[in-house]
């Protein structure tokens, strides 16, 4: 795990007792050695933990004090045998002052001391009786026998094994309007971590979810956040011990409220992930120059954080479809919206160009079903007739009856005007006309043979199009386009205006689904629909023989599932393929993991072999490069997911003649062939 980028974090939850430190750094210290034996390298407790927080003016008390900063010295040694950096908070005095600090405590000494910088005063609280406020403090402190860094303007940068940068901020700085880790951040805090006492109230930890994502998201950070929990002080207020982590706007993990003994959450926080994502989101940078220029530099507190002896496994799940989320609710929206902006792009750009008409092709599979629910459904939207969508099922060589049933009770079904031409005399004759040996009855089913009758569907299309008014709608799909998966200038490569682009095989059977479960099309559409969906993935251009299968396109481009993984991957971050490779394996390598999109059909719940996931990344790498000329000439369509798409001016803009030999080398070094384990 950690060799890939990963870091476990654990946000800690302490059983206490009212102003007694010693029992405080037993439970510290117990939760800090099942830390260490969990993997985790960085491990957050509460504000105040050792001395507890709701104990008013005993904070003023000397030998309260004093036995607090003898058990940060206890910590300290105790440390020396764990790995994990330990994040505690306590009171400590300074020049006559007294802060409410985090103690950063890592392998046998104190790494640096930051105050809290806004103290609340109003409503319950009433800190400022007791602390001064720590922004614009510097210098140093002693602590643990030792004068370490104390100050807000505290990055703890490991250039061990393990790098990270992190930044602690303490309860109320997150709810501020600019919390101190905003400028930790960036400056280049991945890590932000806030100690909390937050005293519970109906509705506040919702509002602390709110908070913590939101400040992640922004801060294209990870956050982790601990709460006073079990045994603090109850005189007037209660205490709910709420454990959170969260990355870039999403929470990973959540402790139990309320509980009644020591507890901890960990999260798997991805720092490769998070470095990819603010290097591409160039007005991040620009705001650090901004917001960082004209004031003093964040002080850098060295240290070396290694991997944990033995080997880690991810815990975090990784979702095997990056495009179709597992969760129904998230799904339902996704599809909802996606649905919306393919109708909305449509009919804009129908609306834009004056004409009257759409013209598609309808095969029966998936991704021209898809489209032309669309083109329908843009009609309705500008108040034309469905009969405007002209729509064409042209059969060939290998044109299945079930398909072409299906796409004619489609076009019937949704009311749209319907027509056949049979391509196969075209085609014949320009195979004869180039002499290929199919006109002479020999079964030569070569690219030729296929891409005579992926260019006739075109021809007709266009040629329809000019003579009909219409703007000819494009049916190819995001996965089809990563693979290259089309032929060039013509079939699904080519249209006026393509409405699937952006959306993957593995979404645009979700879509499907959504749409015949939505209401908006008939019973009848929707048991067409639900045919479609049973329908082998075929491009229907190759014959099957006597006993033979038909044209299975997985069999030769790989299973989409991994392929639109491997792409989501590649183009949305940028990462290495031994990391996709891992990746993949996270989520792929046992079928038992996690959970399943609702609607897949039980023999696709399957796992791939470390091997097999090699191979098939392994091909996608090879086919993505070399097809990157269909994508420098993509027609316009609507960007969908925000995995992005592959238009050339939009997400994806690569040169056309670029190899992929420094991916492949990557990945065979990583994972030479029939290597496992």
């Amino acid at each position: 795990m950690y060799r890939h980028g990963f870091l476990r974090v654990a946000a800690c939850v302490p059983r206490g007792r009212v102003a007694d430190p010693a029992f405080a750094v037993h439970e510290h210290l117990e939760l800090a050695a099942a830390g260490h034996a969990r993997g985790v390298g960085v491990m957050l407790f509460p504000e105040l933990g050792l001395s507890s927080y709701a104990i008013d003016d005993l904070l003023l008390q000397d030998a309260l004090l004093d036995e607090v900063e003898a058990a940060i010295s206890r910590v300290t040694v105790a440390s020396q045998e764990l790995n994990p950096v330990l994040v505690i908070g306590a009171p400590l005095r300074r020049a006559g002052r007294l802060y409410n600090c985090a103690v950063v405590i890592h392998a046998g000494r104190v790494l640096g001391v930051v105050p809290k910088s806004y103290l609340p005063n109003y409503r319950e609280f009433y800190e400022r009786r007791h602390f001064t406020p720590g922004g614009g403090e510097g210098g140093d402190i002693a602590v643990a026998g030792a004068n370490v860094p104390f100050g807000t303007d505290l990055i703890f940068r490991s250039g061990g094994a393990v790098a990270v940068n992190f930044h602690v901020e303490i309860c109320e700085d997150i709810w501020v309007p600019l919390p101190p880790s905003t400028r930790a951040a960036l400056a280049g805090a991945e890590l932000l971590l806030n100690l909390s006492a937050s005293n519970i109230t109906i509705g506040k930890a919702r509002t602390r979810r709110l908070l913590c994502a939101s400040h992640s998201s922004r801060c294209i950070a990870a956050y982790a956040y601990s709460a006073a929990g079990p045994g603090e002080s109850t005189t007037d207020l209660a205490w709910d011990g709420h454990a959170a982590l969260f990355e870039n706007g999403e929470m990973l993990a959540e402790s139990e409220r309320f509980p009644a003994s020591s507890t901890f959450v960990t999260a798997d926080i991805d720092l490769e992930r998070l470095r990819q994502e603010r290097m591409r989101t160039n007005t991040f940078g620009d705001c650090a120059r901004t917001e960082l220029a004209g004031t003093a530099p964040f002080r850098t507190v060295p240290f070396a954080l290694e991997r944990p002896a033995g080997p880690v496994a991810l815990e975090r799940v990784i979702e095997r479809f990056p495009y179709v989320p597992a969760d129904e609710a998230r799904l339902a929206e996704e599809c909802y919206e996606a649905y919306n902006i393919q109708v909305q792009g449509l009919s804009q750009r129908l609306a834009s160009t004056g004409l009257r008409r759409l013209v598609i092709g309808v095969s029966g599979g998936l991704d021209s079903t898809q489209a032309l629910i669309v083109a329908a459904r843009a009609m309705d939207q500008l108040g034309r007739k469905r009969t405007d969508v002209l729509a064409y099922t042209l059969p060939g060589f290998a044109t299945s009856d079930a398909t072409k049933a299906n796409a004619w009770e489609l076009m019937r079904t949704l009311g749209v005007t319907g027509a056949e031409i049979d391509i196969r005399p075209a085609a014949r004759q320009m195979l004869a006309d180039l002499g290929h040996p199919f006109a002479e009855g020999k079964p030569v089913y070569d690219v030729t043979f296929e891409n005579v009758q992926a260019g006739l569907r075109t021809d007709y299309l266009f040629r329809l199009a000019n003579q009909q008014g219409g703007l000819v709608v494009g049916t190819g799909d995001l996965s089809e386009l990563g693979l290259g998966w089309c032929t060039y200038g013509v079939g699904d490569h080519m249209s006026h205006y393509n409405v699937n682009a952006s959306v993957s095989k593995t979404l645009i059977q979700h879509l499907i689904r959504f749409v015949a479960e939505s209401g908006d099309v008939s019973p009848e559409t929707a048991a067409v629909l639900a045919a479609v969906l049973a329908t082998e993935i075929s491009p229907e251009l190759v014959p099957a023989g006597a006993g033979t299968p038909i044209q299975s396109t997985q069999q030769v481009v790989g299973p989409y599932a991994l392929q639109d993984f491997n792409l989501f991957y590649l183009t949305r971050y940028g990462f290495r393929p031994s990391r996709i490779a891992y990746l993949a394996e996270q989520a792929w390598g046992d079928e038992t993991r996690g959970r399943w999109p609702a609607h897949v059909p039980g023999e696709d719940r399957r796992a791939y072999s470390r091997e097999e996931i090699r191979h098939w990344l392994r091909l996608f790498l090879t086919r993505f490069f070399a097809n990157q000329f269909k994508r420098s000439t993509l027609p316009n369509g609507p960007k969908i997911s925000s995995g992005g798409s592959l238009s050339p001016r939009g997400d994806w803009r690569a040169p056309s003649d670029a190899g992929a030999r420094v991916w492949l080398d990557e990945l065979d070094a990583a994972l030479p062939p029939g290597k496992s384990g």
